[in-house]
């Protein structure tokens, strides 16, 4: 007996602050044994409870699992975890980024219907929006100066569905003014997309800066170790889909007779909900429950892994310019570059740790640096707590037009550096080796 109150643990994180709730938010009692890391659901099904449960759970008027291809114990807990730190009202994890950005988009454009992006996105989102979305019967028109108003207004049409954009662009880091681009899309009536994987809500937490809907590769840094891949969804709750003057029939049109509509239903849930339950569940690119738990054990450490990886790129990045092998380093918190006004403003002058160094010597001069690696991997991927490299011209970018390439800026030299989180002096021996003649 005690002679005192035995408080329970907290579950409700709201009001905590971001690195208290990336270790905790989300997690739940586990009720079996007691265990203190939330567990692996390892199962494709749930029992119903009755015949009026199976139906209800069905008819979304209660909000009991279904089946994992919808929603899984393990994926709840990474789910509520990033919707905490993003400041969205809810989260939903998918197979993979490509996954998370098609379902994403998918859920407010249809055949007919076009959207709108900055030209300077991940060269991935790129090919599938030109292969897969055409395909699809959704075109994608692309504005090369976010700043000009007049270009956005050229574009945007009554069949325009929603606004894409990077807060990082890889690998140019050419960052990009969100919340001038939310004032567009907001002008026009229309949602705005964010990817926010390079700078994650650590850096920036784009729902702040007026953006309605934020998609993550959170294989990436979330993740962090680059052994699982997964993508979310974040629904940031304020677009008015009901007013809005453009049709959005998953989410304000009743799914069947006599049901509500997923607006009614949900209220700052709805396009979430829609998403998960119509594009999602349709298609089906679930995340595995191992895949899920790997990605909430990652996130708990992103504050830290994400001070190092910035320390790290800032001082590769200010060294590399000073080399007499590179011709430029793209890094938009450098001095002099075009867009150090707005690295400082958005990122403290860090804007992330995925960048570009063209070296001199064209694709030959490329050759050498990479072939001469020894710390640094020669391989994709980005956000892992190893450091990579990898040349565009030649892999992500090769199935792009030469005069596309020459616009984005995809120069023979040019080399993408992901920085991750070793001894930053090794790093840099390793690099200096790499460019020696």
């Amino acid at each position: 007996m005690t002679d005192h109150e035995v408080f329970e643990p907290e579950y409700d994180w709201q009001g905590y602050a971001f690195d208290t709730r990336q270790v905790h938010a989300g997690e739940y009692d586990d009720l079996n044994s007691g265990a203190r890391v939330s567990p692996i659901a390892m199962t494709a099904g749930y029992r119903f409870g009755s015949f009026d449960d199976a139906r209800g759970r069905f008819a979304g008027e209660n909000d009991g699992l279904i089946y994992s291809r919808q929603r899984n114990p393990s994926g709840n807990v990474a789910e509520k975890r990033i919707a905490s730190l993003e400041g969205g009202t809810e989260a939903i994890v998918v197979a993979s980024g490509q996954a998370a950005i098609t379902s994403a988009l998918l859920s407010l454009a249809g055949s007919g219907d076009r959207i709108v992006s900055t030209a300077s996105i991940y060269s991935g989102t790129r090919i599938l929006f030109g292969r897969s979305f055409a395909r699809f019967g959704v075109t994608v028109d692309y504005v090369w100066d976010e700043n000009d108003d007049d270009e956005w207004d050229r574009l945007i049409t009554p069949e325009t569905k929603a606004i894409f954009s990077e807060t990082i662009p890889n690998p140019k880091n050419d960052i990009v003014d969100i919340g001038r681009v939310a004032a567009v899309a907001k002008r026009h009536g229309i949602p705005f997309v964010v990817d926010n994987t390079i700078a994650t809500p650590f850096l920036i937490r784009p729902f702040e800066h007026g953006a309605d809907i934020v998609v993550h590769s959170s294989t990436k840094f979330f993740s962090g170790h680059g052994a699982a891949i997964s993508g979310t969804i974040v629904d940031g709750g304020t677009f008015d889909w009901v007013g809005a003057n453009r049709p959005f029939p998953l989410i304000t049109q009743p799914a069947a007779p006599g049901l509500p509509s997923v607006a009614e239903r949900y209220g700052n849930t709805a396009y979430a909900r829609a998403t998960r339950e119509a594009v999602v569940n349709d298609i089906g690119p679930a995340l595995s429950p191992f895949n899920s738990f790997l990605l909430h054990q990652g996130i708990e450490t992103l504050s830290l892994r994400m001070e190092r990886h910035l320390s790290n790129s800032v001082t590769i990045a200010e060294w590399l310019t000073t080399h007499p092998r590179v011709e430029s380093v793209d890094y938009a918190g450098l001095p002099g570059n075009s867009r150090t006004e707005l690295a400082q403003r958005l990122y403290g002058g860090r804007s992330g740790s995925v960048f570009s160094v063209t070296v001199r010597g064209g694709e030959q001069g490329a050759r050498r640096f990479l072939d001469r690696l020894r710390v640094v991997s020669r391989m994709t991927n980005i956000g892992d707590t190893r450091s990579m490299a990898l040349h565009p011209a030649t892999t992500t970018h090769i199935s792009f037009p030469q005069d596309l390439r020459d616009r984005l800026g995809i120069s023979p030299g040019l080399i993408r550096l992901s920085i991750g989180i070793e001894d930053v002096g090794d790093l840099i021996a390793d690099l200096d080796r790499a460019l020696a003649p």
